[in-house]
């Protein structure tokens, strides 16, 4: 783990509905969070990245706009699909965004859809080739053109160049490099993303498990993940885990979060039943100092460099920001986070 304090950020649905003339009101609320986040004393605020769904399909204009509302708030994309993606142009994108927002952007990649291919490849093109080398040359490809390294050579038809140039994605971002992450659900995709030098990103689920808990598996995919990264840099890399976390502090928050807290003992009888395709970590709820408790004893946590709450979607706006608010105020400071002041 860091040596410095643990960082607390939060992950959330924006969707982009109730739309009124040219403006939606769903895309506010989502700006208006991350204004509150700020205010609450989190570091970085990242939105989930859909396609075909009623969520953000496009969240880098998202995070400019964001960031022209926030001053300190790290902005962060958890995660872009990369099988959806040009990687030259998505580099153009994300130095474009980072220099409006100072530096401020956290990418998170991962690979897709796999088994809804038939659906996504008729909106954004057949993958040529197996997906997950497909994924990998991507990725490659993106980290060469966001590092500011020759993607192109020029030829006697370019006008801005001499014929033999080598030509670099524009504009480079000093620093964007450092806050590309890589979403991994296993041991074999959190040791890969160790080689490629990237920042981790680790879920709410796990897409395989070797017997052990859902916390115990995680941290093998850290230590995995940090042996080879420092093979790969020389440094140990970042770490994030999202948790959900559902404070119910009165009969109001019990009925608010209850569709949740029944999915997490669902889930977890399904585990203990072993008919669950994936594995879920139990859901830290009830009273903060519960909460505070829970997470202290979550031994992936521990080696972790950052905390993200993972907010629930479909609730209204007043639960998600409630649950923000309770986390920074209250069960935060128990983690050893000062509350702000």
């Amino acid at each position: 783990m860091s040596s410095s304090p643990l960082r607390l950020s939060f992950l959330a649905f924006v969707e982009h509905a109730r739309v009124e003339g040219n403006r939606s009101r769903d895309l506010q609320e989502g700006l208006e969070l991350f204004e509150l986040a700020e205010d609450l004393g989190y570091d970085v605020g990242y939105v989930r990245h859909r396609h075909l769904e009623p969520y953000l399909s496009a969240p880098l204009p998202f995070l400019a706009a964001a960031g022209q509302r926030t001053r300190r708030l790290g902005l962060g994309v958890s995660v872009t699909a990369i099988r959806f993606e040009n990687p030259a142009r998505l580099a153009e994108e994300a130095a474009t965004v980072d220099l409006l927002t100072g530096g401020r952007l956290h990418l998170g990649l991962s690979s897709g859809y796999a088994n809804n291919e038939g659906t996504f490849g008729q909106a954004y093109g057949a993958v040529d080739g197996a997906l997950r080398e497909v994924v990998d040359r991507r990725v490659a490809r993106f980290v060469q053109a966001i590092s500011g390294e020759a993607i192109s050579v020029a030829d006697e038809q370019v006008s801005f160049a001499a014929a033999g140039t080598p030509l670099a994605v524009q504009p480079f971002s000093p620093g964007l490099r450092d806050r590309i992450a890589y979403g991994a659900g296993s041991l074999a995709s959190a040791e890969r993303t160790g080689r490629q030098g990237l920042g981790l990103q680790l879920s709410t689920l796990n897409t395989e498990s070797n017997g052990a808990s859902f916390e115990q598996t995680q941290l093998e995919c850290i230590r995995a993940y940090r042996a080879e990264h420092v093979r790969a840099t020389g440094r140990p890399g970042h770490v994030s885990v999202s948790r959900q976390i559902l404070p119910v502090t009165s009969e109001q928050d019990a009925a608010d979060l209850e569709w949740l807290l029944e999915r997490d003992r669902t889930r977890q009888a399904e585990q203990a039943a072993g008919t669950s395709p994936f594995q879920f970590g139990k859901v830290p709820s009830g009273s903060p100092e519960e909460i505070a408790e829970a997470l202290s004893g979550d031994v992936a946590l521990r080696e972790a460099d950052e905390l993200v709450l993972a907010l629930p979607f479909d609730h209204p706006a007043r639960v998600v920001r409630r649950i923000l608010a309770v986390v920074a105020e209250e069960v935060a400071p128990a983690l050893g986070r000062k509350a702000v002041a």
